[in-house]
């Protein structure tokens, strides 16, 4: 009998979960505290239709953590060493969150609504908790609260037609992480361009999660075209274009890392004169090159998935981990992506992959992989 997961009130279901079920969920997982598809019986053809046409995911788990107030502006910028004093409004940023320490601990787009009202679209992790402790504590007039707002991504390279067909011509012309509040009939929401694929892509946050239904069969509907499909984030394109995954490639509780180690250097602006959590540990660590650097690695044969980060060994030293591999298939070998002491970072060095008592070997290759 396959093993089996109990779904109590614990784990909240999103506005499209009914919806999933019908169209042939066939896995979950769980994804800041919510349920969210894993599959849908067919990884393989969900793979296709995100690299070549376009595909549908419930992404409800994606949840957005609400500032609202006065000094919203303020506690948005204290939480991130990104400058944001030229965000715009209508215009999503990815910004970096540290701790005191300059580990990070989530790696949200913010998205800012008005001048008083913005969302942290974050990865799964409680930061609803971290920013109104920080908002309390600094003595700032800021609401923090869970929106009703349930994103449903369509991600492929038909997704703008679909996009089109739902909305108008307008959808074209919103920039990379550009987003608008607008309806689709009855159904409220902000459209986005953006998702979590390199392929290109919108995300409706619904935010009537009582219409989850209705959205997704009108973007069912209007993909049908286009041969769209459902599916759910995916892991071997997100290794094959070296996408960030907080709580896989990262966690502050198990797996720590600095935004210089993890590639955001860049979006760390020190030199922007305003204040932010973990300042001073963020200066002294970019006065220093970083003592890991993230890397990609070729895996030789197909050894079994372990479900979570594993050493990275060189003469039987540790020397680093790989955080996640999976098959991919435009590469047609098992790929992974991890951290690895900088001073070994070098194109195809061989290392090994400790697996239980087995040990695989690998190639060092720099991100994102280059695909044929």
């Amino acid at each position: 009998m396959p093993h089996q997961i109990a779904i109590g009130p614990n784990l909240r279901k999103s506005a499209y979960f009914e919806a999933t079920l019908r169209a042939g969920g066939k896995s979950f997982s769980v994804y800041n505290h919510m349920l969210i598809p894993s599959h849908f019986g067919d990884p393989e053809a969900e793979y296709d239709r995100l690299l070549n046409g376009v595909v549908m995911w419930d992404v409800a788990a994606q949840r957005q953590v609400e500032l609202a107030g006065p000094d919203t502006g303020r506690l948005a910028q204290y939480l991130t060493p990104r400058d944001l004093s030229k965000a715009c409004i209508g215009q999503g940023r990815y910004v970096p969150l540290c701790d005191h320490d300059g580990w990070l601990i989530n790696d949200p787009v913010l998205l800012k609504l008005s001048e008083d009202r913005y969302w942290l679209s974050v990865a799964d992790s409680d930061i609803h908790l971290w920013a109104a402790a920080i908002g309390r504590e600094r003595g700032w007039n800021v609401q923090i609260r869970e929106p009703d707002a349930s994103p449903l991504a369509i991600q492929g390279p038909r997704a703008g037609d679909v996009a089109e067909s739902l909305f108008g011509s307008w959808v074209r012309d919103l920039t990379y992480f550009g987003f608008a509040e607008t309806r689709l009939d009855d159904i409220p929401l902000v459209l986005a361009r953006s998702g979590w694929s390199k392929q290109g892509g919108y995300e409706l946050y619904l935010t009537d999660s009582s219409k989850g239904d209705a959205l997704w069969d009108r973007v069912a509907q209007a993909g049908e075209p286009f041969g769209i499909g459902p599916g759910a984030p995916n892991d071997s394109e997100r290794l094959e274009s070296g996408l960030i995954s907080y709580g896989a490639d990262m966690r502050w509780q198990t797996h720590k890392a600095t935004p210089f180690e993890m590639g955001l250097g860049a979006m760390v602006n020190l030199g922007a004169g305003h204040d932010f959590v973990g300042r001073a540990a963020l200066q002294r660590l970019a006065d220093a090159l970083p003592a890991r650097v993230r890397i990609g690695v070729f895996l030789d044969g197909q050894p079994p998935l372990p479900g979570h980060s594993v050493d990275m060994l060189k003469d039987g030293a540790t020397i680093g981990h790989v955080s996640e591999f999976a098959y991919s298939p435009r590469l047609r070998r098992m790929i992974g992506v991890g951290l690895v002491q900088a001073s070994l970072a070098q194109d195809g060095l061989a290392v090994h992959i400790a697996l239980g008592q087995d040990k695989v070997g690998a190639q060092l290759t720099p991100l994102p992989f280059s695909m044929p």
